[in-house]
């Protein structure tokens, strides 16, 4: 779907983060709706680095971007040399930064803000001097524990992710004003759809039970899972939120979701209905009650209002369009 009529002829966008999970469906979008605007994708890809959790470093895969056929470039956006080299030799109108250490269980809490906050605020610098406007990825990690609905200005983070991203709002607000870029943070809730599985153990729940179920195992759920909500959002709608955010009314920081909360157990029922099981649920005590977040619910209004955003899928519809990948990805990747 094209979520914006004008043309993008002549544009140039960077798009960090661009072969991991919403960087790389943000290209496809606009070789698809915008063949005209010429698209750069920087990213550092994934090698055998690991954190101290035993998880990768990075989550970007060459599969995401099998297809694309704009300019790729491998590098990691805490390297100054990398920075003045796109400063220099490109002249970018729309910055979409989705890289960042996104593993909410990393420990290394310096290398979480560096990447995260400090390599952002050289991106601000660049676009500014650019004139481009800045697109970026924050996060509802940034609330930890705040009641629904989770609205802007009561963040209550409980982990180093989410103070870095609310470090980037932050940061971000400061440099709204001082020049004609406008700065737009998305707060994403919890995001699924295609092009996720290379998240690994990240990957969203969805994913993850539609392999369980497909490998005929017994789908395994925490106890009252029924009673553990959160604002699940698919892909699309997140695709569209990034492109009505590339000229808003206004600078900001915006919510993402649905505005609605839905339970794990609806997701189980939803999959077990698409793909034609009845296995029974296994249900497991929750251990991380006390550092668990049972309710997520976006608070959109704003985001309605300033970008003119509209989420289009129901959970419902939005594993229906996702099941097919779901299966095509685990008959290619899962099995073999």
């Amino acid at each position: 779907m094209k979520y914006i009529e004008n043309s993008l002829k002549n544009k140039t966008i960077l798009i960090t983060g661009g072969a991991g999970f919403i960087g790389s469906n943000l290209a496809f979008y606009f070789q698809e709706n915008h063949p005209e605007a010429r698209v750069v994708v920087l990213d550092s890809f994934r090698s055998t680095e690991l954190l101290s959790n035993g998880n990768l470093k990075s989550f970007g895969h060459f599969k995401n971007l099998i297809g694309f056929r704009g300019e790729v470039i491998s590098g990691d956006i805490n390297d100054k040399d990398l920075l003045l080299n796109l400063e220099t030799n490109y002249k970018f109108d729309y910055i979409f930064h989705e890289a960042a250490i996104s593993d909410t269980t990393a420990l290394e809490q310096d290398l979480m803000i560096r990447t995260n906050v400090n390599a952002y605020k050289d991106l601000l610098d660049l676009a500014l001097k650019h004139g481009a406007n800045m697109i970026y990825a924050s996060s509802a990690a940034t609330y930890g524990n705040a009641l629904s609905p989770q609205r802007v200005g009561y963040e209550s983070p409980q982990n180093v992710y989410g103070f870095s991203k609310l470090c980037m709002d932050n940061l971000s607000r400061e440099y709204m004003g001082k020049s004609d870029s406008k700065i737009v943070g998305l707060r994403y809730f919890n995001v699924y759809g295609a092009r996720e599985y290379f998240k690994n153990t990240t990957a969203s729940m969805i994913l993850q039970f539609g392999h369980q179920i497909l490998s005929g195992k017994n789908p395994r759920l925490f106890e009252n899972s029924d009673k553990i909500l959160r604002d699940f959002i698919y892909i699309e709608d997140i695709i569209q939120a990034n492109i009505k955010a590339m000229n808003p009314k206004e600078s900001g920081i915006f919510n993402v979701g649905t505005g609605k909360a839905r339970s794990f157990q609806d997701i189980v029922d939803i999959l077990q209905n698409e793909l034609g099981t009845t296995l029974p649920c296994e249900y497991i005590p929750n251990p991380f009650v006390g550092s668990y977040q049972f309710h997520t619910e976006a608070d959109i209004s704003t985001t309605k209002e300033a970008l003119g955003y509209e989420p289009c899928f129901e959970m419902e519809e939005g594993i229906q369009a996702y099941v097919g990948e779901i299966r095509r990805i685990y008959e290619q990747e899962v099995k073999k």
